[in-house]
Order: C-alpha cells, then structure tokens, then sequence
C-alpha cells in the first residue's frame, strides 16, 4: 500500500478508537449553540457525525476525481492511439515513397549502364570492323606484292631462259619491254 493510505487508515482508526473508549463522554447531553438557536443534544456525536460526513465526502470526491483522472487516461489512450495510427499510416508512406524513389534509381542506373554498354559494344562492333577492313587490306597488299613478286620472277624465269636458249642456239631475240 502507499504512504498515503497508511497514515489515513491510521487516522480513522485513531478517531474510532477515541470514540468508543469515550464514548460515555461523547454522548453526554450539552447545550449546543446552532447561531440561531440553543439546543440540548450530545456535543460529541454531532462533532462524531459532522467527521464521518466530512469523511464520506472525502471519499466520494477522492472516487469522483480518480474516475475523472481515469476517463481523462482513456481519452489521452485513445488519442495516443490514434496519432500512432497516424504516425505509423505516415512512416508506411514514407516508406512506400522511399521504395519508389530507390526503385527509379535503381531504373536509372541500369538504363544508364545499359546504354553505356550498348555504346561499348557499338564502339567494340565498330572498331572489329575496322581491324578486319585493315587485315583484309594489309592482307591485299601482301597478296599484290606476292603476285607481282611472282610475275617478277616469272619475267625473271623467263628471261633466264631466253637466255639459255639464246645461248644453246647462238640466237638473240629482240628485246621485250614489260610494264
């Protein structure tokens, strides 16, 4: 129990136990002054009832101020609550804000590297091409120097024939001029 209730259930019972260990003294008849008028009646029951009437009003605004303490708690709860529900309806949206703006990023990002690559790969196709067109006539030239070697050496053949033949018959033919 609190420090509170302790020391007023100490006090009710100190004024019971005064009352009845008094009692002959408390119901002992007096005259009672009221303001207006003076009457007989025993001073020590109607100072007895006035405390227990102070006491049940006590009790009845203690009881009436806690309900109205704890319907004000309730109130509060439910405001509470529903600001939670709102926080928390806010925060789902931020979120769902959140994940549409990583999701277009992230959209972003991968349009941006695929066309980076579609780039990188239109420059590889391109340059591929441009290696192959260079073998390709790298590869015509060695095959022009190849043929006009042979046509060379085909003259030179021929030449050197010429000669063996001009030499085998003592005959020399008239000189031929090649492009």
């Amino acid at each position: 129990m609190h420090f509170r209730t302790i020391i007023l259930a100490l006090i009710v019972l100190a004024i019971a136990a005064l009352a009845a260990l008094n009692w002959p003294a408390l119901a002992a008849i007096s005259a009672v002054n009221l303001g207006i008028t003076t009457v007989q009646a025993p001073l020590g029951v109607i100072m007895l009832g006035l405390t227990l009437l102070l006491g049940i009003f006590f009790v009845a605004y203690v009881l009436s101020l806690q309900t109205s303490v704890l319907l004000e708690t309730r109130r509060h709860n439910k405001e509470m609550q529903a600001q939670r529900e709102l926080a928390d309806k806010a925060e789902a949206s931020r979120f769902t804000e959140l994940r549409a703006v990583l999701e277009a990023q992230h959209l972003q990002g991968q349009n941006a590297v695929l066309e980076r690559l579609d780039t990188l790969d239109a420059r590889a196709q391109a340059r591929s091409k441009e290696l192959e067109n260079s073998n390709a006539a790298y590869i015509g030239q060695l095959e022009q120097q190849l043929r006009d070697r042979r046509v060379e050496e085909h003259r030179l053949d021929d030449r050197r024939l010429d000669e063996h033949r001009i030499e085998d018959r003592g005959f020399v033919p008239p000189a031929r001029e090649f492009p």
